[in-house]
């Protein structure tokens, strides 16, 4: 496949030249998202052997966790200001050198303090990467097929559930979770080679500026899309932070069907992923809407699947398609945020990281007033609809700026 030569808005990623193969530029921009999505979520499988190997508790441990996503929401709207006259090429290089230093020094860290500071360093790239792939990759096809070029990037993160995980987990319990980080490492460092060799090279854009990309955001729709993803997004995470501890108290499931769930949630969203994207490029709003709707139906059938493993199974496939609501998002942003499509891609990322955090604090607060590990579901579908009801919102606020366009 060739690369095509149009361009979306203004400062979209240069035209790329038609000897370069757009498979291999989706190829190693997904590899970049496949080490980051190995970093962010084996993390969480590694707070355990972290603890034991610096002599802290498990929920000092968890630190290492939030000082990651501190990092993540940080760094991507700084990394999308300050590098809005870039050549994105070189960001992306910048920002996987960043990636690298970061999980080195998380794999030597001597100290707790170390830890938590090299943790909070590998954060900072994670948003802005994700931003600047996705404008890379869209710029690559025609804009009927944008959001599947976000999701081929995307994809790379959704594999990493599947097998960069268990993978890291894996390296983890054999020689030590320092290895685990020494292994994401050695994937950004051969993100940054590929992308010096192959992704070819955009100019810079002088008239680009942080004010500018500032000024764009004053767009409500903006705001309101990043709403829906902020508080969509968060049943998702409601029931996945407490999936495991379900099998084990409330499912009483064997220790192995652990990873094999949370590879059937990765499955889960890696079609949810391509399908949500397929169906965006032909209806982006009503892909939006459905999806959040799909996904409230499944996190309210997940309490009444907790007490068998097969019963659970369907129903967290499918909490893991709406996973897919992610690449829309984005897509969606770099369609109304024209002149700032670098910052509010980042910040993307950031509502990501937000919903993370949102979703299992209202699960937790649910089990710890008493209504069960099962109550997760429940909050979980609950959000989604607060999503979707962002989106009726959001909606009512395209069909006002018609009419007005339309009286004016």
């Amino acid at each position: 496949m060739t690369a095509t030569k149009t361009h979306h808005g203004k400062g979209a990623h240069a035209p790329v030249p038609h000897s370069v193969h757009t498979t291999l530029i989706f190829f190693i921009l997904a590899l970049g998202a496949f080490a980051i999505g190995t970093a962010e979520f084996a993390a969480m499988s590694l707070v355990p052997m972290i603890s034991t190997g610096m002599h802290v508790s498990v929920p000092q441990a968890g630190h290492a966790i939030e000082a990651y996503a501190a990092g993540v929401c940080v760094g991507a709207p700084l990394i999308a200001m300050l590098g809005a006259r870039q050549s994105r090429k070189y960001l992306l290089i910048g920002m996987m050198l960043l990636y690298v230093l970061g999980n080195g020094l998380t794999a030597l860290a001597p100290n707790y303090v170390c830890l938590l500071l090299c943790r909070f360093i590998s954060g900072l790239p994670h948003g802005a990467y994700f931003g600047t792939a996705g404008i890379v990759a869209s710029s690559l096809v025609p804009e009927n097929r944008r959001t599947q070029a976000v999701a081929r990037v995307v994809l790379g993160l959704t594999v990493a559930t599947i097998g960069g995980v268990p993978m890291a987990n894996g390296l983890g319990l054999v020689v030590g979770w320092r290895w685990a980080f020494v292994l994401i490492a050695a994937l950004a460092l051969c993100t940054m080679l590929l992308i010096m060799w192959f992704v070819p090279t955009d100019p810079p854009r002088p008239h680009a500026s942080a004010m500018m990309e500032i000024r764009a955001l004053r767009n409500r729709q903006v705001w309101l899309t990043l709403g829906i993803g902020v508080v969509g997004f968060g049943g998702i995470f409601c029931v996945y932070t407490y999936l495991a501890s379900i099998l084990q108290e409330v499912t009483h499931a064997p220790a192995y069907m652990t990873p094999v769930m949370l590879a059937v949630f990765g499955v889960g969203m890696t079609v949810g992923t391509m399908a949500c994207a397929w169906a965006a490029d032909r209806k982006m709003m009503p892909t939006i809407g459905g999806t959040l709707l799909v996904n409230a139906a499944a996190l309210a059938g997940f309490p009444g699947s907790v007490h068998s493993v097969w019963g659970m199974m369907p129903i967290v496939f499918m909490i893991g398609c709406g996973g897919g609501l992610g690449t829309v998002i984005q897509s969606r942003l770099l369609s109304v945020a024209v002149n700032a499509q670098s910052l509010a891609a980042a910040l993307n990322q950031s509502a990501f990281n937000m919903a993370n955090a949102i979703g299992p604090w209202l699960g937790g607060m649910a089990i710890s007033v008493g209504l069960g590990w099962e109550s997760v579901g429940w909050v979980g579908a609950c959000l989604a609809m607060g999503g979707f009801m962002m989106w009726l919102l959001t909606l009512s606020d395209i069909r006002a700026a018609a009419r007005r366009q339309a009286g004016g």
